[in-house]
């Protein structure tokens, strides 16, 4: 993992160095594709009826493909595949829950000055669990956090943040909330129990 991690960095930091630099990786005034590479963390959480309402922290990365959507307004439909982390950590307690996401965010440019340029974004998010993913109890008990009586695989939520471009270089921040009950279980008075994914995330990324 930490040659992966150190592989990515290299990828962000020496890209801008053999691309052309201007204000973005796209244009505020023409039609445009661009493409990105993103890295970087949630503060998650679960809300509802968890065990553990702590924060955790988890990784974030992936690319991205966004797409102009109209001739004469700063419009992009962005997507792309990333890996993140999501759960929560409390004391002893904790819960991973690994996943795929696909998200479809609709980014709105804003030209700041000639070389930054600002980009508001809103959207949903599509996750699928992976493998990996661990809840651990008190007293050292581990087991696989998906599967029946355990965490459902398929997940939707909503993302609203905001980025910033310069020369290439992305940085954004936001949060994402689940919409989707996550939970396969049920409570001691025979309902259904009901979890929600929650995480704030920033990400370092580049455009090309």
């Amino acid at each position: 993992m930490k040659k992966i991690l150190v592989a990515i960095l290299g990828v962000l930091f020496a890209a801008p160095s053999f691309a052309q630099y201007s204000s973005g990786g796209f244009s505020l005034s023409e039609s445009s594709v661009y493409y990105g590479i993103r890295l970087g963390m949630n503060v998650a959480n679960l809300t509802g009826d968890a065990v553990n309402t702590g924060a955790k922290i988890g990784l974030n990365f992936g690319g991205t493909v966004g797409l102009r959507l109209s001739d004469t307004t700063p419009v992009f439909l962005e997507s792309g595949l990333y890996y993140t982390g999501c759960g929560t950590s409390k004391d002893k307690n904790s819960v991973s829950l690994n996943y795929l996401e696909l998200p479809l965010l609709i980014k709105y440019g804003i030209q700041a000055t000639d070389d930054i340029a600002v980009l508001p974004f809103i959207g949903p998010t599509f996750r699928y669990g992976i493998f990996g993913g661990k809840t651990k109890i008190a007293g050292g008990t581990k087991f696989d956090s998906f599967g029946d009586g355990k965490y459902k695989r398929a997940d939707m939520g909503i993302k609203i943040g905001c980025g910033a471009e310069y020369n290439k270089l992305y940085l954004e921040a936001g949060y994402q909330f689940g919409i989707t009950n996550i939970a396969d279980w049920q409570l001691v008075s025979g309902d259904d129990a009901s979890v929600h994914n929650g995480a704030l995330f920033v990400n370092l990324g580049v455009n090309f």
